[in-house]
């Protein structure tokens, strides 16, 4: 028994064992991450197409509610066409079955109704169309309770008007909606408003500072002489929905007193119908907003020429009120105050003054408005030319003056004549405008202040503007670079009450300046010969009292 050999021991296997065993936890997690990855990225994809479907879900039931509040009557009757496409047919027939409350015209209504520029003008020929599409713009935001709009006429008559046609349409296009008179003001079942107001100038405008408004409109925009009603209204436009963005709307006529400005603003700066950006200065920095200019004409109004009378009316009027009224013609401005002025006969490319011409400046003072120094030479045959410029705002009289002086530094200026208001002692001391400006070495003697100065130099500048028997030119020209005098003289309107003067509440500051200079100059040639120069006619002051 003792030569049974006994089994060898087996060697220890723990070390292979653990090495394996490690081995395998790797290819594990490695397979667990992979895993996991996979998923993950299922998860993601099925995440993205459930947020896709929600949003998809949540576009159709806002339709379907848009259309079934409009069925109902508690919102806008206004459901636009992209909205009906995608609904089913019987719900579109239904929609299109219901009671029309307004329909655009085809044509620059509808585009003005469907402009989302922040800024449009709507403007052109009488009878287009266009306060009616003002009082239905704003409807478009009614079933949102942050909307608030404000409808802005010049004055109260021309608001009632505006008042009346809405009470015909905006409680049959929202039921439940209330006119409060007191207030001036529609109030709608979704908490929205839409407000009535008057501004005839910048004191009434003052009532709707710090209120927010998301839509403001101004019917017959160019009755305001400059744009300031306007831009502070438009610093009004605010909104606290980010679903509700602010619009600014305006319609009006060419041939008011702000036709001008209007058609600098919204007309010149692009194709009609086209819409443009405009870089406006913010606390934040430079903004660019957005603006159209759509036309209008009497044609896209069907309702009125179904009937002639109308148009038969403004076919009859004169020649330039027929263009602005009746074809929407914003460059006819022959019907203002000099229709004698001809940009071809008055206004000539700057050239070198010759020494022997007599100069002198005329100067119309403002420091609120704007101030205008224009400067005048003297030709060998009284003929006036406006050779210079210089038109700013809220500067004061020295500084004022340091300017004209630094503008004519070389030149000889033979006098100089300054608004007759500007002596006028500023409170029991101290130095009037006229003074402060002398005092800075800028000599003046005071405008004509006759009772009928104001006819009279308005008919001198007449005689000027006026074309020469023989020589068929003008006695007075103006170059090119006096761009203001050249943008406002043309667009003058005359006073309504007094047709023998120009409407004061137009920019009329470089024609006052003209008016004085014209007026110390009233002697005109009788014939027109360039080489009839003596000693004799050499430059004479006008004012023996003052010199100069």
């Amino acid at each position: 028994m003792n030569d049974i050999p006994l089994p060898k021991p087996k060697k220890p296997q723990g070390i292979k064992r653990t090495k394996g065993l490690q081995d395998d936890l790797k290819k594990a997690k490695r397979a667990t991450r992979i895993a996991i990855k996979k998923q993950e990225t299922k998860v993601a994809k099925a995440q993205t197409k459930l947020v896709s479907a929600r949003l998809s879900a949540e576009s159709k039931k806002k339709s379907l509610k848009e259309i079934s509040q409009a069925l109902n009557g508690t919102e806008t009757t206004l459901v636009d066409e992209g909205t009906l496409d995608n609904t089913p047919d019987n719900v579109q027939e239904l929609v299109k079955n219901q009671e029309v409350i307004f329909q655009p015209n085809n044509g620059p209504q509808t585009s003005f109704l469907a402009s989302s520029e922040r800024e449009v003008f709507y403007g052109g020929a009488r009878g287009g169309g266009k306060s009616y599409a003002m009082l239905v713009d704003p409807l478009r935001y009614c079933h949102k309770a942050q909307h608030r709009a404000l409808l802005i006429r010049r004055s109260m008559p021309e608001l009632r008007d505006m008042i009346t046609h809405s009470q015909r349409l905006y409680s049959r296009a929202f039921k439940g909606a209330k006119w409060r008179e007191q207030e001036k003001e529609w109030r709608f079942p979704s908490g929205a408003r839409i407000e009535f107001g008057y501004a005839e100038n910048m004191t009434d405008v003052l009532r709707y500072q710090g209120q927010s408004y998301t839509w403001i409109g101004v019917d017959e925009l160019p009755q305001y002489p400059t744009p300031d009603v306007y831009n502070f209204l438009r610093s009004s436009l605010r909104s606290v929905d980010p679903d509700i963005p602010v619009y600014m709307r305006a319609t009006g006529n060419p041939g008011n007193i702000g036709s001008q400005w209007v058609k600098e603003t919204f007309v010149d700066p692009s194709q009609p119908g086209k819409a443009f950006n405009v870089s406006v200065e913010t606390p934040n920095g430079v903004r660019k907003i957005s603006r159209r200019f759509i036309p209008a004409k009497l044609q896209d109004n069907p309702y009125l020429m179904q009937t002639d009378d109308y148009y038969i009316m403004l076919a009859s009027l004169p020649e330039v009120q027929r263009k602005q009224f009746l074809e929407g013609d914003w460059s006819a401005f022959e019907n203002s105050s000099f229709p004698e002025f001809n940009p071809s006969k008055h206004i000539v490319q700057p050239f070198e003054i010759p020494k022997g011409w007599a100069r002198f400046r005329t100067c119309d003072w403002g420091y609120s408005s704007p101030a205008c120094c224009l400067w005048i030479a003297i030709d060998w045959d009284n003929n006036l030319w406006i050779y210079r410029e210089l038109y700013t705002k809220k500067i004061t009289a020295d500084d004022f003056a340091r300017k004209v002086i630094e503008a004519e530094v070389g030149e000889n200026m033979r006098y100089g004549i300054l608004d007759s208001s500007t002596w006028a002692r500023r409170g029991d001391v101290g130095p009037s405008i006229a003074e402060t400006m002398i005092q800075e070495g800028c000599r003046w003697r005071p405008s004509d202040r006759s009772p009928k100065s104001r006819i009279n130099g308005k008919l001198e500048i007449h005689k000027r503007l006026k074309l020469h028997e023989e020589s068929k030119e003008p006695t007075l020209k103006i170059f090119s670079n006096c761009v203001n005098l050249i943008r406002t003289l043309p667009l003058l309107p005359l006073d309504k009450n007094n047709p023998e003067d120009v409407d004061t509440n137009a920019e009329d500051h470089a024609y006052d300046a003209l008016r004085y200079g014209v007026m110390s100059r009233t002697v005109h040639p009788k014939s027109y010969d360039a080489n009839r120069y003596t000693e004799k006619e050499k430059f004479k002051p006008a004012d023996r009292v003052f010199g100069y």
